[in-house]
């Protein structure tokens, strides 16, 4: 079902990543970590849709995305740049099965740490966040979406590594083999796990090798 809403606020909270908030339409129902098609209602647009992750509470008055902008791929994320409050976009139902099933690490590459956010909201809601930890990796230091909101939800339980950037107060390590090894110590908890698809499937099949069990690896799939 397609519903136009307004944009009630638009804030950069990175050099290029954007934070909406929008109507929410009466009786609407979506779970921490799921995601719905987004249009920008405008002509030659309206038909083009892409995935986005609500950022928000489930009980939020409102509905939240934390969307990258990719100027250079001149589709809807550009669009979505150039919008501001009291623009419209078009809302989907919502959609995905990336939930929260218990304690364990969240694996998160740039942009995908989206879907965890609402659930890493709702864990801090529950007194439970600090059953959980956090590997997140991105370029730079900059690149780090709501680090600081992070860092308070997790405390030292938020560990980002940085990859391109030869100063950092971040750790400069890959997650690969030898960082999973590191870091993870039971294998017997849930793995969360988005970014790049490349990553993702790298990611699971380095946890699958080190004996995580496959019932625990929870991506959209």
């Amino acid at each position: 079902m397609k519903r136009i809403v307004k944009i009630l606020s638009a804030q950069y909270v990175t050099h290029n990543v954007r934070q909406f908030r929008l109507e929410r339409p009466e009786g609407f129902i979506f779970k921490p970590g799921q995601a719905t098609e987004l249009s920008v209602n405008k002509p030659g647009w309206s038909g083009r849709h892409n995935p986005f992750t609500f950022t928000c509470l489930s009980d939020s008055p409102y509905l939240e995305f934390t969307i990258k902008i990719y100027p250079e791929r001149h589709g809807i994320t550009e669009q979505l740049s150039m919008l501001d409050a009291g623009d419209e976009v078009i809302l989907r139902d919502p959609w995905g099965c990336i939930e929260y099933k218990g304690p364990g690490y969240f694996i998160a590459g740039g942009a995908g740490i989206t879907p965890f956010l609402a659930i890493l909201r709702q864990l801090q809601r529950e007194g439970l966040a600090n059953q959980n930890k956090l590997f997140y990796t991105n370029k730079t230091d900059d690149d780090i979406i709501l680090a600081g909101e992070l860092k308070q939800i997790l405390g030292d339980n938020a560990h980002f590594t940085i990859t391109r950037q030869k100063e950092s107060i971040h750790d400069q390590r890959r997650i690969d083999a030898n960082f999973l090894k590191t870091e993870i110590k039971d294998f017997s908890k849930h793995f969360y796990v988005c970014g790049p698809d490349p990553m993702i499937a790298s990611v699971n099949e380095i946890l699958a090798s080190l004996g995580a069990k496959a019932e625990l690896l929870v991506f959209e799939k």
